[in-house]
């Protein structure tokens, strides 16, 4: 599947297959694609009690990644998350599941004030992050665009990425130019100006 060829290019899997069967990745396609999935989906889900664990040894803010459904976010709320983060991780397997921005607006307004709502997922243009701020969230992570950057020019190339992203300003009325404005701040080689 599609998801199997991020495992069989990762260095550190095809190592481990190697050394657990004797033999690379390519002499076995059907058992590398097992052994990825079974690493990938280990069925090690964790449950909601777990996270009073999570916060009996972790002194920092919990941010909790992955919420799809306004009934999780309220579960995370009352579980005492710090913040929600409205995601479906990039798509890849879960590129069936609904779309987050779909969900995007009940997961704010079961959240309301309580927590932080970010956003991920999909985020490609200066367009995408401010439908996604005028829909509910606080802030939006950009992961992709920035990593592309990053591998094609270097500090420079991540650095032309945001501001491409960022660059984007509709033409109507509403949050344009000024969160642009505020985000744009936030890319600089100068502390003093965040």
């Amino acid at each position: 599947g599609i998801g199997d060829q991020t495992g069989f290019s990762d260095p550190v899997f095809r190592r481990k297959f190697a050394d657990k069967h004797g033999k690379e990745v390519e002499e076995d396609i059907r058992g590398a694609a097992l052994e990825w999935q079974r690493d990938v989906f280990s069925g090690a889900a964790h449950t909601w009690d777990q996270f009073e664990l999570l916060k009996k040894n972790w002194a920092g803010p919990i941010v909790l990644k992955g919420i799809q459904h306004p009934d999780d976010a309220l579960k995370a709320v009352e579980a005492g998350v710090d913040g929600i983060i409205c995601s479906n991780h990039g798509g890849r397997q879960l590129d069936g599941a609904v779309g987050s921005l779909e969900m995007l607006p009940e997961i704010v307004e079961a959240a309301g004030d309580r927590v932080t709502v970010l956003f991920d997922s999909g985020v490609r243009t200066g367009v995408d992050v401010i439908k996604a701020l005028c829909l509910g969230a606080k802030a939006v992570l950009i992961g992709r665009p920035w990593v592309y950057g990053l591998a094609i020019a270097g500090k420079q190339g991540a650095k032309d990425a945001l501001k491409g992203i960022l660059a984007v300003s509709p033409p109507s009325p509403g949050p344009d130019s000024s969160v642009v404005g505020v985000c744009e701040r936030k890319v600089t080689d100068d502390p003093s100006r965040c």
